[in-house]
């Protein structure tokens, strides 16, 4: 498997993308000509000028652009890796980042080390500019801890599996960044689903009032699990920034410079005291909302060809060629890097302990529970009925 070649697969089409049948229809996403979108670089990796956020990347070199490249491979192989090992079933659940590498990545390697990032559960890009170990973020989907890792080691808050709450905690831990008069921003991800959640909205007035140094940025990967975004909003979703009282930007989520810019204008907003901004990476989710999901039953496959040529990966690769910022030698090395990181994922995983599938029912009351005890012994029974099956062949 090349390190691209996850993105160029083709889902199969289910009964549901037949003609005739309730799948939903979408429209073609919004192309590159949108005046409210941000681009410095074009699907077919071309750059392009922006008086307002050149300045940003204007000095970037080839050796950081390569880097952007290369965190961008690693997360994805990282990422198909640890959707074969939920597969093959060593992991419970796994959430796909395929198809946001860039809004990750460009927004991760903007923050800076004293920055503080309140992730959701699908930031693992971000987690790997933030310096967390990828194996560390396995432990959590396998059912072994409530975490794997020091938060303040990296100022990268654990996983917020409650959809909104982090927006929440990220406003809270910036007044108190603006209070001790500390000189660094907060950064909060969310999802375009998150969006119509109260807590965000919540989130959104404390930040304006206090001119909290927070910037909320919302990977709007088109689908809040099977429910679309023309669904939830009337407006493009940057646009709710405007009745807050704070700026909102629109910017090309597989556009790894674009998001690299504008994050850094945003987060410098909020260092100089000037308070909160809403930065919507315009994206897509290639795959599925989790494992647990199928998103053939309510997605069609035009959609999906019509994002596959935005290729947030392959797009950089372009544009690293057409400059002569890298050789054939550097994609070999990166390859073979790539297939090393996915051998060491694999190893770490399995070397895990199995979770302890009765732990679901320690806790749930102080003193215990008849309804509990009853459910305890209907699982071990349930349990071993495997046993017996196996035992009988």
């Amino acid at each position: 498997m090349t390190v691209e070649s996850t993105a160029a697969r083709k889902p199969r089409r289910s009964a549901g993308n037949k003609a005739g049948t309730t799948g939903t229809k979408r429209t073609t996403p919004r192309k590159g000509t949108d005046p409210d979108l941000v681009q410095l670089l074009t699907p077919e990796g071309k750059r392009v000028k922006n008086a307002e956020y050149d300045s940003y990347v204007d000095g970037i070199t080839a050796e950081e652009l390569r880097g952007l490249y290369r965190d961008m491979v690693l997360t994805r192989r990282f990422d198909a890796e640890a959707t074969s090992l939920q597969r093959q079933g060593e992991l419970g659940l796994w959430a796909s980042l395929l198809g946001q590498e860039a809004a990750q990545i460009g927004s991760g390697r903007a923050t800076r080390e004293d920055d503080y990032v309140f992730p959701t559960y699908r930031e693992h890009g971000v987690a790997w500019c933030r310096g967390v170990d990828p194996t560390n973020l396995l432990g959590m989907f396998r059912g072994v801890n409530n975490g794997g890792w020091d938060p303040n080691s990296n100022n990268f808050h654990l996983y917020t599996i409650v959809i909104g709450s982090q927006t929440l905690h990220a406003t809270g831990y910036a007044m108190g960044v603006a209070k001790d008069g500390a000189d660094s921003a907060v950064i909060a991800y969310f999802g375009d689903g998150a969006s119509s959640q109260g807590d965000v909205a919540e989130s959104f007035t404390f930040a304006a009032v206090y001119n909290a140094p927070v910037v909320f940025f919302c990977q709007n990967n088109q689908w809040a699990i099977s429910e679309p975004t023309e669904k939830q909003t009337r407006v493009p979703l940057f646009q709710r920034a405007q009745g807050f009282g704070f700026p909102g930007v629109r910017v090309d989520g597989n556009d790894v410079l674009a998001c690299l810019a504008v994050t850094k204008w945003a987060l410098e907003r909020a260092r100089n005291g000037e308070g909160p901004t809403l930065v919507e990476a315009f994206t897509y989710r290639m795959g599925a909302h989790t494992t647990s999901d199928d998103p053939t039953r309510y997605r069609h496959d035009d959609e999906r060809a019509a994002w596959e040529v935005k290729d947030p990966i392959a797009r950089l690769r372009a544009y690293l060629e057409a400059s002569n910022h890298a050789d054939e030698g550097f994609f070999a090395e990166l390859e073979a890097e790539s297939e090393a990181l996915g051998r060491r994922v694999r190893e770490a995983v399995r070397a895990m302990p199995d979770p302890d599938h009765f732990a679901i029912f320690e806790n749930v009351y102080a003193d215990g529970h008849v309804l509990v005890d009853e459910e305890r012994a209907q699982f071990a029974a349930y349990q071993a009925s495997f046993a017996d099956a196996e035992g009988g062949r």
